[in-house]
């Protein structure tokens, strides 16, 4: 896509729009809004392939994430709250963080045991981002905590987090 390879937009499209819809719809709650969601990440993908940086993850990840943060904005654009507690909801937005490879798959069982052991610190700040919705910013705010703290736990727990999976025999 980088090089401008129409081809390669159509073999990306393929890969990874049924993950990138079930994101935007369990985040959005319409199929409308969803496919218009995942249609613009994939525009901007397009525009942006040259941005992409293997070293920091997967394609799977780096569309998620992109996908996963203007799925908030707009969520926050319609005036909607999103509080629900880490047991109301799946983990399915949390596990792109943690399995970089798109073949790998989580057991979410072995995913909740490891985010309970996790300090609780740590474990609050993944909750708010991944599991409220709330940007570091907001995070930072509600804990009343620096931005730069908020960051570095994230960091902390997902470390801590990829090396449980993996210790748990949980990346398969």
């Amino acid at each position: 896509m980088a090089r401008g390879e129409n081809a390669a937009l159509g073999v990306l499209y393929d890969r990874h729009c049924p993950a990138l819809l079930a994101t935007a719809l369990r985040i959005l709650g319409e199929m409308r809004e969803a496919e218009d969601l995942v249609h613009d990440v994939l525009l901007e993908a397009w525009q942006k392939a040259a941005d992409y940086d293997r070293a920091r993850g997967s394609v799977r990840t780096w569309l998620l994430v992109r996908l996963r943060s203007r799925a908030l904005d707009r969520w926050r654009r319609a005036g909607r709250t999103r509080i629900q507690t880490m047991e109301a909801r799946t983990l399915d937005e949390l596990l792109p963080a943690l399995a970089d490879d798109p073949g790998q798959t989580l057991d979410h069982a072995r995913v909740r045991r490891a985010v309970d052991e996790l300090p609780e610190p740590q474990r609050r700040v993944l909750e708010l981002a991944y599991f409220e919705g709330l940007s570091s910013t907001e995070v930072a705010e509600h804990l009343d905590i620096p931005i730069g703290t908020v960051k570095s736990r994230t960091a902390a727990g997902l470390a801590k987090l990829r090396a449980a999976m993996h210790d748990f025999g949980g990346l398969r």
